[in-house]
């Protein structure tokens, strides 16, 4: 198997494998997978016996190289094919496991293999786009407080515009995302995953066009104050990749977020919000939208 590192380019390549697949783990959205890539972590894949094999690689923590499923459409991979597959590859580890799959296949032929295990930090809180759109109930009456604060000083005072992220926009998305990364201090040597979301944002927003996703910006007198970036996953669920929003505007990321949920999931049931990595900061705000479930994750490892 000639595992190759991914570059950008290779999107229009590879993507045919992720038409109608069905794992809802966002680490199964091939732009995520392209766009990560830093001096840290770089994407390899190959194509083996007609299926897609993606595996991560790592120049200093070799702990955390892995494969993620195979993807091959219409086909569901056995645990003794992942075995296989693992072995010739020469990867120890399958990340980002679906529970659904594991129920799928069944865990004893699956532990006759692997070591399963869970990886809570890395499970997807999945949200209904009706109720990120329009926020009815008194479980969102806070967020709805806070909207209409925005909107009362800012929306109705024609002070917002909110447009699609175009070319033309891109300097001034690139410029707000490192005042918002002043906020909070995601720099190398301070926090290193803020680093590595900040550098997969930059890749993502010059290759939007290439990677063929939508997204949107808002602007407080002319200013880019928030954007938000989503991508396709499943047939009924996509992935809000990318929200930003400046921490001191009062109500501006309940409003936004509101309105990515309407303009970027239109036709789509769920939202997912991917994971919150571990961090409580980011798993308390995440379980204040009142999640509709969250999607497990698991790994495997080879047994020896």
């Amino acid at each position: 198997m000639n595992l190759r590192q991914l570059k950008f380019e290779d999107y229009p390549k590879y993507k045919l494998f992720f038409n109608d697949q069905s794992h809802t783990l966002c680490a199964y959205s091939l732009p995520s997978v392209l766009a990560w890539t830093n001096d840290e972590y770089q994407p390899f894949g190959a194509v083996y016996k007609d299926a897609l094999i993606l595996a991560a690689e790592f120049q200093t923590e070799k702990k955390y190289r892995h494969l993620i499923l195979p993807l091959r459409p219409g086909h569901d991979f056995s645990p003794q094919e992942l075995c296989d597959i693992a072995v010739t590859s020469g990867f120890d580890e399958y990340w980002f496991v679906p529970e659904a799959f594991l129920k799928h296949q069944g865990t004893s032929d699956l532990k006759a293999r692997f070591h399963v295990h869970r990886h809570a930090e890395l499970d997807d809180y999945i949200f209904l786009v009706e109720d990120l759109s329009l926020l009815k109930g008194n479980k969102f009456s806070k967020k709805r407080n806070l909207i209409n604060q925005f909107h009362r000083d800012y929306v109705d005072t024609g002070r917002v515009d909110i447009e699609p992220i175009t070319p033309n926009a891109l300097d001034d998305c690139l410029e707000f995302l490192e005042l918002w990364c002043e906020e909070r201090k995601c720099h190398e040597g301070e926090d290193m995953l803020l680093a590595c979301e900040k550098q997969a944002t930059i890749n993502t927003l010059l290759n939007i066009s290439l990677f063929e996703l939508t997204g949107i910006l808002l602007r407080i007198d002319g200013m880019v104050s928030a954007f938000g970036i989503a991508a396709p996953l499943t047939r009924d669920m996509a992935v809000l990749q990318y929200e930003k929003a400046f921490s001191d505007v009062k109500g501006l990321y309940q409003y936004f977020d509101g309105q990515c949920a309407m303009r970027l999931f239109n036709g789509y049931t769920y939202i997912n919000k991917e994971s919150d990595m571990g961090v409580e900061g980011l798993k308390k705000a995440k379980k204040s939208y009142h999640p509709v479930k969250k999607m497990r994750s698991y790994r495997l490892v080879l047994k020896k």
